[in-house]
């Protein structure tokens, strides 16, 4: 009976999520089977347009809905939290391209944030505010994420759709205020490749100024002495909380929730 029972539920939630290719389980009829799927379906696209207002109203509503409906009819959805459902859209979104425009992950990312870094943890790491910015390792707040975008995610809406992405990237902080509001503000690259090596690697506000001066081939004392000006301006908004002690063996840092897309 369990065995039956089981199978009738999984044959049910088939066709509830894709009636094109998934027989209806017997002795129900159509029409509380379409209320069903009436019912799941709405609820996970007012979920999803609640989430990706943008990027719905840019591809318009019968091209949105398509695209719930195919996220809908894919069973890849792991998480039981209607909170981490974006999330997994938009990973959804990266492996899917059919009758999308070129910049929808992009853009999908770009909204998602938004959603992460509210709801996400804000334990800070162990630090010491007043820390030294060049022989002490840096330390960036867990609700600051340097973002880098092919397309201007910010700029796209409806009324100004772009053909093709510009030559320079979109860069981009997105970081979780004290007033518990997100706020995106623009990066100028050095500021972007600075904070990138602080989130991907422990070491030295000295050492990370010396890798940037390497990987542009500027010069070392100009990109010090902008780095550490830099630094202490992130400092004082917070976006740096300070440093921690540099330590014999550089690692490069566990990751975490802040995808750089």
């Amino acid at each position: 009976m369990p065995e039956s029972l089981n199978e009738q539920l999984r044959t049910l939630a088939s066709h509830v999520r894709d009636p094109q290719r998934h027989a209806p389980p017997p002795g129900i009829e159509a029409r509380r089977l379409a209320v069903y799927r009436q019912l799941f379906l709405g609820n996970i696209t007012s979920l999803l347009s609640g989430a990706f207002p943008v990027l719905s109203a840019s591809l318009g509503e019968k091209r949105w809905q398509k695209l719930v409906e195919g996220y809908y009819a894919d069973p890849r959805c792991q998480t039981p939290l209607f909170t981490e459902v974006a999330g997994e859209f938009v990973g959804y979104l990266d492996e899917v391209s059919a009758d999308l425009p070129d910049w929808a992950a992009e853009l999908a990312h770009y909204e998602w944030v938004e959603t992460a870094l509210l709801l996400g943890e804000d334990r800070e790491a162990d630090h010491d505010p007043q820390g030294d910015l060049l022989d002490g390792v840096p330390v960036l707040s867990a609700t600051a994420w340097p973002l880098a975008y092919a397309w201007p995610v910010a700029d796209i809406a409806p009324d100004h759709l772009p053909d093709a992405a510009p030559e320079q990237p979109t860069l981009l902080l997105a970081r979780r205020g004290d007033d518990q509001q997100v706020h995106f503000s623009r990066l100028a690259p050095l500021a972007h490749g600075l904070l990138v090596s602080l989130q991907q690697w422990q070491l030295t506000g000295r050492e990370h100024l010396q890798a940037l001066a390497e990987i542009s081939g500027a010069d070392p004392e100009i990109i010090r002495t902008q780095g550490l000006a830099l630094l202490q301006a992130l400092r004082d908004q917070g976006v740096v909380l300070g440093t921690r002690p540099n330590c014999a063996n550089l690692r490069r840092l566990s990751p975490v929730i802040r995808p750089t897309h």
